[in-house]
């Protein structure tokens, strides 16, 4: 994983290769798979891994924002998890709850966390080992250092980019960004309206993974921004529709290819897309 920038990718074998530490009560290392519901975790997960429903446990069910800070600290602490455990992460959907609670940990202030490349179905599929055994930690106490507001991109942020000409990078289906749909087939609509926001170039999500879910390579992914004109020198802004997918191309881009300025836009289109006279573009 020494190509990329950051050393923040792990293999599905080196998951492996420590999975006796996973499994200890001692908090330096925890696994953690997250799912937009627990039903497949519940059923097999790698041995040692808590799992984190994405939609309940990580963000304020009122607000739709992210954890407060002492929400936060209580969901870590409660899991077995010390500001200074090394955490890896992984999850359905080629890790898209996963890269949105990456970001989460970072926005955090959290330093050592890492994603497994390939997440839940990549592991499944190359037969790792599974359990149906829900691990117990004994609860530790968990003290955040952020937030990191570097990392998050807000409406006014948005507004600003617009104005200046700042890349804005959506990562939603080609459907989505031309207003034909609302959602992915299958889920929620969450806007009254369709479309993307003005300047906004599509690039999809899944065009930084490869076929079976791992993350293409440091060449492939810089390649792939530069085509666009993202070359990490300013700002960009990635978003979707409700901060996941946004967070697969920002871990792409800030962490994979070192583009410091790059922020997630996590309430992305539910928020954009809902703003009483919040300019759109339609079409592609």
């Amino acid at each position: 994983m020494t190509d990329y920038a950051n050393d923040v990718l792990v293999s599905a074998d080196w998951v492996e290769d420590h999975l006796e530490e996973f499994q200890r009560d001692d908090p330096a290392h925890r696994l953690v798979e997250v799912d937009v519901d627990t039903e497949a975790y519940e059923e097999s997960h790698a041995p040692g891994a808590v799992g984190f429903n994405w939609e309940t446990q990580l963000q304020d069910q009122t607000t739709r924002d992210v954890l407060t800070k002492e929400e936060f600290e209580d969901l870590m602490g409660s899991h077995g998890i010390t500001e200074d455990s090394t955490v890896v992460l992984y999850g359905d959907n080629a890790n898209w709850f996963a890269a949105y609670t990456y970001w989460q940990f970072k926005y955090w202030g959290h330093d050592d966390v890492r994603l497994m490349d390939g997440g839940r179905d990549y592991w499944l599929e190359n037969d790792y080992p599974t359990t149906d055994e829900v691990p117990e930690f004994s609860a530790q106490t968990y003290t955040a250092s952020g937030p990191r507001e570097s990392i998050r991109a807000y409406r006014d942020d948005v507004e600003n980019a617009i104005e200046r000409g700042i890349p804005l990078v959506d990562v939603r289906s080609p459907e989505e960004f031309s207003g034909e749909i609302l959602a992915p087939p299958g889920l929620q609509e969450t806007a009254q309206r369709g479309g993307h926001i003005p300047g906004a170039k599509n690039i999809s999500w899944a065009a930084v993974t490869k076929d079976d879910g791992t993350f293409k390579s440091f060449d492939e992914l810089r390649d792939l921004y530069a085509e666009h004109g993202i070359t990490g020198e300013g700002t960009t802004v990635a978003y979707c529709r409700i901060g996941e997918r946004s967070s697969v191309a920002w871990f792409a881009l800030h962490e994979l290819l070192g583009y410091e300025d790059a922020i997630n836009y996590d309430g992305s289109w539910t928020e954009w897309g809902n703003l009483v006279g919040a300019p759109i573009e339609k079409g592609n």
